[in-house]
């Protein structure tokens, strides 16, 4: 059996993918699914690119998934006359809503986001440029947020505003992302992200205007605001998603550097306790923008992301905009198969002592825990919905697990789901024992099975019903009916 690397890797598409060749490169080098950002590029861009990954998919029989991510609002100042200024620390330096949007200077610019001046008061903290910039509040006058340059530098156009510790009221949700909603309408994609949810309202609302646009996507919280990290608000945005991603960016502008490690690991921990899958992202490997080869401090970050327990990591501008993306996706890869082997990433005690109030549940936990414990080469779970093989793929192993489906809205939900390979599979009209035969022999096919290899089945004995998964059958390939 090939080495299996269980940690999915998500490349962000942009100028640099949209390169002849190098899209289907990434497919080879091992790409799990693609994000589509909404921040930048136009809709028929995003169309476009989703077009050529389903392609792509079909052409070289690997299912990779399509995340859209919404812009969200961010906050940010306007526009200088020229196209930079410096700021020395210890100047005076004013944020207005009043001015010309195109006439900052060395002493002021104008903003985006009209109630900062409500939002904030003497003392606040604001951080621009992703905390390179920062500016104490001294008053607010009419309108005006008067400040003093804590930390200076060159300060551009559009840079973005946060608050430390948090707290604006900027909704999730703006009329560009409504808007590019019937966008993703369009692409059917497997995820959309929603950039800084306050509570479970702001993903419940995505929700249903994707559904109004016939799409049933998986929801992402990206976790982006200070607030989103109280426990009981944590838990609230967790259980209304379907996933999570830990952007480190905004978050950690917001809650401070040296507080980001302990976020990242209580939101993993969290995310997989309640059986949801997890992202994580930001400059995971920023220095293969420009350079071939990773820091070694980027290495031991995408490990420790591993060990941590992430479903998948997540590259940003590496592949989107930089100098060599297939490299990057080959160098994550490496260190995600070597880190995998690790006996950390494989011990779990995940819902040991619980009881279950599902049978499918149960008999995931189950076939897991049987796996874990016996001389078994993976499992198969043939699935609905997707709700098996992400039960299965909480519990920590070094095993593969197959999610046997002919659903591709479930195909596409499972490819960011650690662990977890998707296998197209029209299950319907056969008999038990010409499944499990069946199934055999697509496991040779791709590679996965031989003589002797023993599998876990996970199946309903009504096929084609979500939530009916109630058996678990264990084969060996040639013994019984199993050919070998």
């Amino acid at each position: 059996m090939p080495d299996i690397r269980r940690t999915k890797i998500l490349a962000t598409l942009g100028p640099a993918t949209d390169k002849e060749g190098v899209l289907e490169k990434l497919f080879h080098a091992g790409i799990d699914a693609v994000r589509l950002n909404f921040s930048h590029g136009s809709a028929q861009d995003h169309i476009d690119r989703a077009n050529v990954v389903r392609e792509l998919s079909k052409k070289t029989g690997r299912r990779v998934g399509i995340l859209a991510d919404l812009q969200g609002p961010k906050i940010r100042i306007a526009r200088f006359s020229v196209d930079k200024v410096w700021l020395d620390e210890g100047q005076d330096f004013a944020l207005d809503m009043s001015l010309d949007e195109n006439s900052g200077d060395t002493t002021e610019v104008g903003i985006t986001y009209e109630p900062l001046a409500r939002e904030v008061v003497e003392g606040s903290r604001l951080l621009l440029d992703d905390g390179r910039i920062v500016l104490d509040v001294v008053n607010v006058v009419d309108g005006r947020i008067n400040c003093t340059v804590v930390v200076g530098g060159h300060l551009s156009n559009n840079k973005g505003i946060n608050l430390l510790g948090g707290g604006l009221s900027a909704a999730a949700l703006t009329p560009k992302d409504k808007e590019d909603i019937l966008t993703i309408g369009k692409i059917k994609a497997d995820f959309v992200a929603i950039s800084f949810p306050r509570c479970a309202e702001d993903l419940n609302e995505a929700r249903r205007l994707l559904a109004d646009v016939d799409c049933y996507a998986s929801i992402v919280a990206k976790v982006e605001r200070a607030e989103a990290m109280i426990p009981e608000t944590m838990d609230e945005i967790i259980l209304a998603s379907d996933v999570i991603m830990v952007a480190r960016g905004d978050l950690g502008v917001e809650i401070g550097d040296a507080n980001l490690p302990s976020a990242q690991k209580t939101l993993i921990k969290r995310s997989r306790e309640l059986d949801r899958a997890v992202i994580t992202a930001t400059q995971m490997m920023e220095s293969m923008i420009e350079n071939p080869i990773p820091t070694r401090a980027e290495v031991f970050d995408v490990a420790n992301a591993v060990l941590d327990g992430t479903d998948a990591i997540m590259l940003s501008a590496e592949t989107a905009a930089g100098r060599y993306p297939v490299q990057a996706v080959e160098a994550m890869v490496r260190v995600c198969i070597e880190t995998d082997k690790q006996r950390a990433a494989r011990k779990s005690k995940h819902r040991v002592d619980a009881r279950f109030d599902r049978k499918d549940e149960a008999i995931a936990m189950a076939a897991m825990y049987m796996a874990n414990h016996s001389d078994v080469q993976g499992l198969v779970a043939l699935t609905e919905s997707g709700a098996t093989p992400l039960w299965m793929s909480r519990i920590r192993s070094g095993l593969p697990i197959f999610a046997f489906s002919s659903h591709e809205a479930t195909l596409g939900q499972v490819t960011l789901y650690r662990g977890v390979f998707p296998v197209y599979f029209d299950m319907q009209n056969q008999t038990h024992e010409e499944l499990n035969k069946n199934i055999i022999e697509v496991l040779k096919r791709i590679g996965f099975a031989e003589k002797g290899d023993t599998f876990i089945i996970t199946k309903g004995d009504l096929t084609g019903e979500k939530g009916g998964t109630n058996a678990l059958k264990v084969v060996t390939v040639g013994e019984g009916l199993i050919p070998e």
